[in-house]
């Protein structure tokens, strides 16, 4: 039997899959209803001073016959009146005891604002809260969102307000527009945070009209920088996510977000070490009604592989992850063409004749359209099986080249037990006579 139960901090819920901070959050009417259907959590969509949004909000990048493969937003914070959000936090726990509802959280910063609103939000009886240190846009103007996530002196001082009065669980969103997100994240670690959520959008202009020469989304013929998310954002998530998992020093339990469109992309998360994951994106596309197949493909995976809870598989492909100086030089892989697959669109020859290391060649007789691999030049970079359309047609196939397992900084420090042991070395011949 799999059990899919999850516990972030402290705050359990029946699945892994909770709700994102966002529209689909909205209100008491989205988010029983995404109840019944089978979610597991929900973080209501930010709360603090109402503010009056623009329209339009949303754009989208589409690439060929895929479309939102990224969406864009101009979309600030609630805009209804925060008692209006307090009674609907209070109704949709009382129906819904047993899923984690989580209060997004952002006010101006100063330790009454935030005491206030923890307070006002914990009497309705949220089971946590979400620090929005994450908002690229609009709000990060007025010192709030990203402008508190991008200063790890702010992101301590905010959290250790708020944990001066919570009697809930503490999540940190983190801001993915940082160069090294280690740093507000150990901030509000040592700030008493008690997990971390990751990612918030990306900074982003998504696209101009080439017509009217207007960026999207267009408020009477003006934009401004959005927050990018959906499936583009998913490699960049789960590198910010093992920026964490990876790091000894850091020991918080994290909810991953960015990108998750089905199950396999949850595993992903999982397996860097997420302990549950948020969904947003995917919903505004197709509707509350794939956590059935959330649910479902993972159960059926767990089943598959033997695993019965979260925890047998969590953090698994952690210490996989390494830095490229760990890396196996000697490692030698080589593509190899099955003749019965190919079509013979030669399209792998030409990404590697014009864009790689011209490793493949045309076959001499013109009436074979099957591309021949240079063993000896191919360098394993797989361009060739990426570029290719017809699955399985070609495969990287590992080399055994007898040499032991060296990386570069096994390399390095013999390179420099070497020159050591030169210098070192008693002198021979008058030319090295001191």
């Amino acid at each position: 039997m799999v059990d899919l139960t999850s516990n972030l901090a402290g705050i359990k819920s029946p699945n892994p899959f909770w709700l994102a901070s966002a529209p689909p959050t909205n209100s008491a009417y989205q988010v029983m209803k995404a109840f019944d259907l089978g979610w597991g959590g929900a973080v209501w969509k930010t709360i603090g001073e109402p503010i009056v949004n623009v329209s339009s909000r949303y754009s989208s990048v589409n690439y060929k016959n895929f479309r939102m493969m990224g969406l864009n937003n101009i979309e600030l914070i609630t805009d209804r009146p925060l008692e209006e959000n307090l009674h609907e936090l209070r109704e949709v726990k009382r129906y819904y005891p047993d899923r984690a509802l989580i209060a997004s959280l952002m006010v101006e910063s100063t330790r009454e604002a935030w005491h206030t609103v923890v307070k006002q939000v914990e009497d309705c009886g949220v089971d946590g809260l979400e620090l929005n240190f994450g908002c690229p846009h609009g709000m990060s103007e007025r010192g709030m969102g990203a402008a508190v996530g991008q200063v790890p002196e702010y992101t301590c001082q905010i959290v250790e307000w708020v944990k001066q009065v919570a009697r809930t669980p503490v999540i940190v969103k983190l801001t993915p527009n940082i160069s090294n997100i280690t740093y507000p994240a150990m901030a509000a670690q040592g700030a008493g945070c008690d997990a971390i959520s990751l990612i918030n959008t990306i900074n982003s202009i998504t696209g101009i009209d080439l017509d009217t020469f207007e960026p999207r989304p267009k408020v009477r013929g003006k934009s401004s920088h959005g927050g990018y998310c959906g499936p583009a954002v998913k490699p960049i998530a789960l590198n910010l996510l093992a920026t964490l998992t990876t790091n000894p020093k850091f020991n918080r339990p994290v909810s991953g977000i960015g990108g998750i469109e089905n199950w396999q992309d949850a595993v992903e998360f999982l397996l860097l070490g997420a302990t549950n994951v948020q969904v947003c994106t995917a919903v505004m596309h197709y509707g509350f009604r794939i956590i059935d197949e959330l649910t479902a493909g993972l159960t059926a995976w767990m089943e598959q592989k033997g695993f019965r809870t979260l925890d047998d598989f969590r953090g698994k492909s952690v210490p996989r992850i390494v830095d490229w100086g760990d890396l196996d030089l000697n490692y030698k892989i080589i593509a190899k063409i099955d003749p019965k697959k190919c079509i013979g669109c030669q399209l792998c020859y030409i990404a590697c004749e014009d864009g790689a290391h011209q490793s493949i060649a045309l076959n001499p007789d013109p009436n074979v359209r099957v591309p021949v691999v240079l063993n000896d030049v191919c360098v394993g970079c797989n361009l060739c099986s990426l570029v290719c359309p017809v699955d399985g047609c070609i495969t990287m196939t590992e080399v055994d080249n007898k040499k032991p397992q060296t990386s570069w900084r096994q390399w390095q420090a013999k390179l420099a037990a070497s020159k050591g042991a030169a210098v070192a070395a008693p002198a021979h011949g008058s030319h090295n006579a001191p």
